[in-house]
């Protein structure tokens, strides 16, 4: 996997001062070119990239399963996060640790962070790149502070909770007794009436007709 930086370099130099936005390695490209197909394209041309469900999104890792085209989105990930860190933050808190691998919601969250810079980067005006730096990157920095806090200025922490978590998953066979319920109670809710059922008629009592539902003599 490639680095972020050249050999020797320890962190952020004076110039350039500005540094551009990290490029997506040729299968990432690929990715969003096939998407932008998808949405834009021609009927051929949608057909043959095939139903837009099916294509990997790059704001989405779960969905890339081609182990070159996950690698590659790992190595802009890294140097993403890297240039965020260098390029956006000053008060140190707001730093995203070097262990965020190791943390599935900085992971997806820094996904859709560096699809939305990229987007905004494209546009040919400033209004995406300015809602970009005044909503969606505060907004990420809130979170970041909010859920891990100092827990990882230092070093590395475990998941706090990893035990809850694991009483989570042992309960899953009382959770499915409850879904299961709640399933059967609505199926028993739209079964047809029993047509068998005898439909109440007026009985006759010392010769007057009685209604059973009402009690009602005629």
């Amino acid at each position: 996997m490639s680095t972020t930086h050249q050999a020797g370099e320890q962190g952020r130099g004076p110039y350039p001062l500005a540094r551009p936005f990290p490029a997506p390695g040729p299968l990432i490209v690929h990715a969003y070119r096939e998407l932008d197909i998808a949405l834009n394209g021609d009927d051929a041309a949608r057909k043959a990239v095939g139903h837009p469900s099916k294509l990997p999104r790059p704001w989405d890792p779960g969905t890339i399963q081609d182990p070159p085209m996950r690698t590659e989105l790992w190595e802009w990930l890294e140097a993403v996060v890297e240039w965020v860190n260098s390029e956006h933050v000053w008060d140190p808190s707001y730093l995203v640790p070097p262990c965020w691998p190791a943390h599935p919601h900085l992971v997806h969250e820094i996904a859709v962070l560096a699809d939305q810079r990229r987007k905004a980067g494209q546009a040919i005006a400033s209004d995406a790149l300015e809602e970009w730096h005044r909503y969606a990157l505060p907004a990420f920095f809130d979170r970041r502070k909010t859920r891990l806090r100092t827990a990882c200025d230092s070093r590395h922490h475990d998941w706090p909770a990893r035990p809850a978590h694991v009483r989570f998953q042992d309960a899953h066979e009382h959770r499915a007794r409850h879904y299961t319920g709640d399933v059967d109670h609505r199926r028993q809710l739209l079964q047809p009436p029993d047509q068998t059922q005898q439909i109440p008629r007026l009985h006759v009592v010392d010769g007057h007709r009685v209604d059973p539902l009402t009690g009602e003599v005629h």
